[in-house]
């Protein structure tokens, strides 16, 4: 599936963990649809274990029983998704999520259910049971539901076809794979079988890869099998994280192009971690917030919310609807840091990408403890006229001849649209 444009959407996971339930994602769908839709939201993305009755926390229940049908594929649990009951999946759900206008998605690990293969269920459209196709020395490090499935077995295809068949029954379009991004290359054949079954499935579903960091020597593959891919194990409100992000977007930001999307990973913003406190709020300042945005925006890296939307505030509704800034992330082209140098002590970035509807996109970053004034000549971004543009978080109009004169409050970005002709 090629995708023009990098996904923009919603995920459960930086907000309840592996504890959100069906109403918690209505209420979601439905403020998206009514408030965000316009601006290119159209993802609502359910995490970790939706199969899990007992779920409750951003931490996992060990070796605990899942839900599962007569063929060793996972199903939701009623108690949290009601509308399910009568195996009927998460059918009714998506059909409520697609007459919002939007598309819906779920998370799922790499391989087969442990408890399958202890059962030793059936496989759909096999002779083959679970405990033949599993590869029981491939395990996830930090959650027990799964065994890896070795493709060198007979039944291995016809299990991955016949998970990716229900999820198209159900009108999934966008699953998010875990617990292989970071597991090449020793399984890597897993990873092409399960795209290859996927592709093959009758739906386009967008293929998003996890955790990170991703490996760099294998960006072509991650092109070639997914839609985006991490290059962070898990991103949350913390500054250090964030300055680290800088680091991974220089390196990544050439394998972004059409279909395929290097992913900065979620957006921790508004009210997240509601599974322990409904009062818990991002710990990124609102500085912070819009580095955060500028730089995910301008490397083109997918955009999904982390935080429970029916409560943001104004800041975080202005935040996800800037026109200029969501264009920027729709528009930029052969996006990458021209530098990074200390000005007066204090260090600054600066990228820029070529606009496809005409102009340059230039992103300055301030990354230190205090505030600067700086001064870009335009030769660095290699214009040589005068220039005329708009500062995209104010909208503020600008011109300038030889240089850009720039105020950056500590850990503040701006970013601009520049063009040589008023």
């Amino acid at each position: 599936m090629v995708t023009k444009t990098s996904p923009m959407g919603w995920n459960s996971w930086d907000c309840y963990g592996t504890s959100v339930t069906e109403e918690i994602v209505k209420q979601n769908a439905d403020f998206m649809a009514k408030h965000l839709k316009k601006y290119g939201w159209e993802y609502i993305v359910i995490d970790a274990q939706w199969f899990e009755p007992k779920a409750k926390t951003h931490s996992y229940n060990q070796f605990t029983e899942l839900c599962m049908d007569e063929y060793s594929r996972l199903i939701p649990t009623e108690n949290r998704f009601p509308s399910s009951k009568g195996g009927k999946g998460f059918a009714p759900l998506a059909e409520y999520i697609h007459s919002l206008g939007l598309k819906f998605g779920i998370h799922i690990m790499r391989g087969i259910p442990r408890q399958a293969v202890h059962r030793n269920t059936k496989i759909k459209g096999s002779d083959k049971t679970a405990r033949q196709i599993a590869k029981t020395a491939s395990i996830c490090a930090w959650n027990t539901d799964m065994y890896g499935v070795d493709p060198s077995k007979d039944g291995a295809k016809e299990y991955y076809d016949s998970i990716f068949e229900l999820y198209a029954s159900w009108g999934v379009d966008f699953i998010k794979c875990d617990d292989i991004a970071r597991e090449l290359p020793h399984e890597e054949k897993e990873l092409l079988m399960l795209s290859d079954c996927l592709h093959n499935c009758g739906r386009d579903m967008i293929l998003s890869l996890s955790p990170g960091p991703a490996l760099l020597e294998k960006a072509e593959l991650y092109k070639q099998v997914s839609n985006m891919w991490r290059i962070t194990d898990d991103f949350w409100d913390d500054w250090e994280l964030l300055y680290d992000m800088f680091s991974r977007a220089e390196k990544w930001c050439t394998h972004a192009g059409a279909g395929h999307w290097p992913d900065a990973d979620m957006l921790p913003i508004g009210p997240i971690k509601q599974d322990y406190d409904k009062s818990i709020r991002t710990n990124f300042t609102c500085n912070e917030q819009i580095t955060m945005m500028t730089l995910w925006s301008i490397l083109r890296s997918p955009l999904i919310i982390g935080g429970e939307m029916t409560r943001f505030d104004d800041f975080t509704m202005n935040l996800v609807t800037n026109e200029k800034i969501l264009e920027m992330h729709k528009n930029a082209r052969h996006s990458h840091q021209v530098w990074r140098k200390e000005i007066d002590s204090v260090e600054h970035i600066l990228w820029t990408a070529t606009n496809s509807q005409g102009g340059i996109y230039i992103a300055v970053f301030n990354t230190g403890s205090a505030d600067s004034e700086i001064e870009i000549p335009l030769t660095d971004i290699e214009i040589y006229d005068k220039v005329y543009g708009t500062e995209l978080w104010s909208g503020k109009a600008i011109s300038a001849k030889e240089s850009l004169k720039i105020k950056l409050e500590s850990h503040e970005a701006k970013a601009f649209l520049l063009n040589t002709q008023n």
